[in-house]
C-alpha cells in the first residue's frame, strides 16, 4: 500500500477532518512525510481542507 493510500484510508476511517499530527499518529508515519503527502493529494484534488490545518477526503 502506498503512503498516499495509507493517508487517505486513515482520513476515511476517521470520518471527520483531521490535523496532520493526528494523521501521522493513525498511520504511524512521520509528520513531515504526512505533510508532503497532504500537499501532493491536495494538488491532485483528492483531499480538501474544510478549515485551516484540517484535512478530509474530497467528496
Amino acid at each position: 500500500m502506498s503512503v498516499e493510500q495509507k493517508v487517505l484510508d486513515a482520513m476515511k476511517k476517521a470520518g471527520k477532518p483531521l490535523k496532520t499530527g493526528e494523521i501521522a499518529e493513525l498511520t504511524g508515519l512521520d509528520k513531515k512525510e504526512v505533510e508532503k503527502v497532504i500537499k501532493k493529494l491536495k494538488k491532485e484534488g483528492k483531499i480538501e481542507s474544510p478549515k485551516r490545518c484540517y484535512y478530509a477526503p474530497s467528496s
